[in-house]
């Protein structure tokens, strides 16, 4: 486990878990996703995958940038697995 750098994670400043068609519609629901936020536990690292992008672990980054945090702990994976799943919507996967 490594202290990655939070300056260093691109996808703090990407749409990372909404795009434009399945954006938030309502205050209520962006506090649903805060609550999540507020809710984690940033001792566990976050997992990267061999490239550097976040695979597990948004909330806890976007916590550990709320709380002003420099780094955060992370594994990052040696080669990336292939997809279980390509082109589904989240509401389609069995999970």
């Amino acid at each position: 486990m490594t202290p990655v750098p939070l300056s260093g994670i691109g996808e703090i400043d990407e749409p990372y878990w909404f795009s434009e068609a399945d954006r938030p519609a309502t205050c209520r629901a962006i506090m649903a996703h805060a609550t999540q936020v507020a809710g984690v536990d940033i001792t566990y690292p976050i997992l990267l995958c061999a490239e550097g992008r976040v695979m597990d672990g948004m909330h806890r980054v976007m916590k550990a940038l709320g709380d002003g945090h420099d780094t955060i702990p992370a594994r990052q994976l040696i080669t990336t697995p292939p997809p279980d799943y390509l082109n589904m919507a989240p509401s389609d996967l069995p999970y």
